[in-house]
């Protein structure tokens, strides 16, 4: 009798370990090109591919959360003329516009097909007043190209890919998780560091290492490769570097703070994501960024999120 009481014990802490493996929580990081030339408009593509068959429940992006106002008090006025142009907008649909979260809540229970123009309005103006600028951008791209997306490649990662993914997966909602609140001081040590690069050298680096990316990536190019060949850990370490200013021969002050402000954000975006993947109750989530923050997402996500599964695209 205790032989059997011991097999059963340990029977039944196997099917728990089996369980809790099961569903272990995975983060699967994607680097992009952001916009791409139109020669090589279709380079997206074999990355969607990729996409669906992980088969995400989740889409992180790289967009400032709503509530994130220290990020969007910056941006209202700061480098981008759409984050500051969509502010403006958040800012006059708030003086208009009523939110109903259960009438909200209705339309997204509706296939992307079943949604109305004005279920779409509805949706895009709950957003916009929400300040979730990637959300907002997600049903303003449905209202323009329909429920299965554009036909023609648009040459950027949210109509090519982003978006795709969503519509096939039938993911409603996206996930923001930038963080842009020191990226003015950031811009400001990136102009200062490439001056005092002029009188050390370091300006000559950038260049070698600019064009190395440049030549590397054409052949991937001509074939469609082009996502392939950004994620790749070469790729992704030259970006890293040039994005980190740790080319600079000669680390000046100007040249680490611009190191500090990005390793900083990358801190902050790992962290926006982290959170919201423990919080959440999806197993399979798919980050979606551009390449140059993919390592140190990864590094950060290693070290304070080791429960997660941390997977780069080149590597499944």
């Amino acid at each position: 009798m205790k032989t059997l009481a011991v097999f059963i014990s340990i029977y039944l802490i196997s099917i728990v370990s089996i369980n809790a493996q099961s569903q272990e929580k995975e983060i699967l990081i994607i680097g992009t090109m952001h916009t791409v030339p139109k020669i090589v408009q279709k380079s997206y593509k074999p990355m969607l591919k990729r996409a669906i068959k992980y088969n995400p429940e989740a889409i992180y992006v790289e967009s400032p959360k709503g509530n994130d106002t220290i990020s969007w008090e910056y941006l209202k006025n700061g480098w981008s003329k759409s984050y500051k142009a969509f502010y403006y907008l958040s800012d006059s649909i708030q003086k208009t516009f009523t939110p109903n979260t259960e009438k909200f809540n209705t339309i997204l229970k509706k296939t992307f097909n079943q949604m109305t123009k004005d279920d779409l309005d509805f949706l895009s103006n709950t957003f916009a007043f929400n300040r979730d600028n990637a959300n907002y951008e997600f049903y303003e791209y449905i209202k323009k190209h329909g429920a299965n997306g554009a036909r023609k490649p648009t040459r950027h990662e949210d109509g090519d890919l982003t978006f795709k993914l969503a519509i096939n997966q039938n993911i409603k909602i996206l996930t923001s998780m930038d963080d842009q609140q020191t990226n003015d001081k950031y811009h400001e040590a990136w102009s200062k560091c490439y001056k005092d690069g002029k009188k050390n050298g370091s300006n000559e680096v950038l260049k070698k290492l600019n064009k190395k990316d440049y030549n590397s990536a054409i052949f991937p190019a001509i074939f469609r490769g082009l996502g392939k060949h950004v994620n790749k850990r070469k790729s992704l370490n030259r970006l890293h570097k040039l994005s980190s200013f740790r080319y600079s021969t000669i680390m000046t002050e100007s040249c680490k703070n611009g190191e500090k402000y990005w390793d900083e954000r990358n801190m902050r975006m790992a962290k926006n994501i982290g959170t919201q993947v423990e919080n959440s109750n999806h197993t399979r989530n798919i980050i979606i960024v551009g390449a140059s923050h993919v390592v140190g997402l990864e590094k950060e996500l290693k070290e304070n999120y080791p429960q997660f599964k941390i997977t780069l695209v080149n590597e499944l």
